[in-house]
């Protein structure tokens, strides 16, 4: 017994952990998708907190967003998640039967979110569902009211093939996209042509052992509070009020990082009115990956701005540059008008318009709303790297300053 937990805590303990749960990903079946499977595992690592984080997988039908969930589901212990293909508006009122503190509950089915979308945003905001419910008491038959409660907090994952998704609760969850390219079919179609090889059948014997090994050390992973102490050095996009959600799950996704590295960690306590508070605290390394995951999963890519967009998105940040150094300001200090946007870009009245209001529309420009009456004046919030073709958050500190802050703290 001794010796099984130890090789379970050996695996917590591996100084590659992130870097091998992605490999074991690949082992176990799943093609490409490195981001979203490790989001997926981190957030069901977060069932283990008070408020986790929820995931939908959006995509168009066999694109492979059950595929994820499964892969990220099935190396989660059976008796920390429950599994529904589809689900009525009013059974997840009625689960008090089944225990669902801390567990995962997986929906499967497009209609299914769509019916259960009311309570499902209940569960996730509130860590909890109640409802009363009208029957008759089977020895008077008299009419009764019943009270049923599902006790929180849980971990949401979900899968839909909808684009009209109810808003409210795409808000209150972290939306992953499968990658639908050409190169991913092919690389899927290849996997799927080696697992009728030996290799393959030997793979498959190797994912059976991989599978129970991450079951078994995710059974070891324990509830601790989590401390971040760079917390209030962070930074993160405030250009629209949603983005306080999305904040929120920013900040999440740092604590379940910090708690999946439990096991190289010190478990540290406070006494607080003779109670005991273990927790564990979050690192600049753990802020590092949850950099890197927001800008792969929350941000956007430039890509999506077509060329003659993207070129005002140039003429824009020389002219922030130019004022930043002229006027000694900031960043969110600068403001500017469509006038000097045609002046700087030479682009007409209309092209202006179309290039800004999609600059805005995606949050790479936020309008303010000029003062008594007066026209729009405009901030360039985006922060990233213009020759980077990658997603990337805008907002977010780098987590080199915070590392130089703290040796000159030293």
């Amino acid at each position: 017994m001794m010796g099984a937990h130890s090789i379970r805590g050996r695996a917590l303990k591996d100084n590659n952990l992130v870097g091998r749960i992605i490999e074991d990903f690949a082992k176990t079946g799943l093609v490409g998708e490195p981001s979203n499977a490790l989001m997926g595992y981190l957030a069901c690592v977060s069932r283990k907190l008070n408020i986790p984080l929820a995931i939908i997988v959006q995509s168009t039908s066999a694109a492979g967003k059950s595929a994820l969930m499964d892969a990220v589901l099935k190396l989660v212990p059976e008796e920390d998640r429950v599994h529904y293909s589809a689900m009525t508006g009013q059974s997840l009122f009625y689960l008090g039967e089944t225990n669902l503190k801390h567990k995962i509950l997986g929906i499967a089915e497009e209609e299914g979110v769509r019916q259960a979308a009311y309570a499902l945003k209940l569960l996730q905001s509130q860590g909890e569902l109640t409802i009363a419910s009208t029957g008759k008491d089977p020895q008077s038959g008299k009419l009764v009211t019943e009270e049923y409660r599902v006790e929180g907090p849980v971990m949401l994952f979900l899968t839909t093939t909808a684009i009209d998704i109810d808003e409210e609760l795409l808000n209150r969850c972290v939306v992953l996209s499968i990658n639908e390219s050409r190169e991913q079919t092919a690389a899927i179609q290849q996997r799927q042509r080696q697992a009728r090889t030996l290799s393959g059948l030997l793979a498959r014997n190797e994912s059976e052992h991989i599978i129970q090994q991450h079951q078994n050390a995710q059974r070891l992973l324990r509830p601790l509070a989590v401390v971040n102490p760079y917390a209030e050095q962070l930074a993160f996009a405030d250009s629209r009020t949603r983005t306080r959600r999305d904040h929120e799950k920013y900040l999440t996704l740092i604590d379940s990082i910090t708690l999946l590295y439990q096991y190289q960690r010190d478990i540290k306590t406070i006494d607080r009115d003779g109670q005991v508070i273990e927790y564990v605290e979050a690192t600049l390394d753990d802020i590092a990956l949850a950099n890197q995951l927001a800008h792969d999963i929350l941000g956007h890519s430039l890509d999506e701005l077509p060329p003659p967009t993207r070129q005002l998105l140039q003429h824009l940040h020389t002219l922030v540059a130019n004022r930043i150094k002229a006027e000694n300001l900031q960043q969110n200090e600068v403001r500017f008008t469509r006038r000097d946007i045609r002046e700087i870009s030479g682009l007409s009245n209309s092209q202006v318009s179309i290039h800004l209001d999609r600059l805005v529309e995606l949050e790479y420009v936020y309008a303010h709303h000029g003062k008594n009456g007066q026209r729009y004046v405009y901030e360039l919030v985006f922060d990233g790297e213009l020759t980077n073709e990658q997603p990337q958050l805008i907002g977010l500190i780098d987590v080199e300053q915070l590392k130089k802050g703290r040796q000159l703290r030293l």
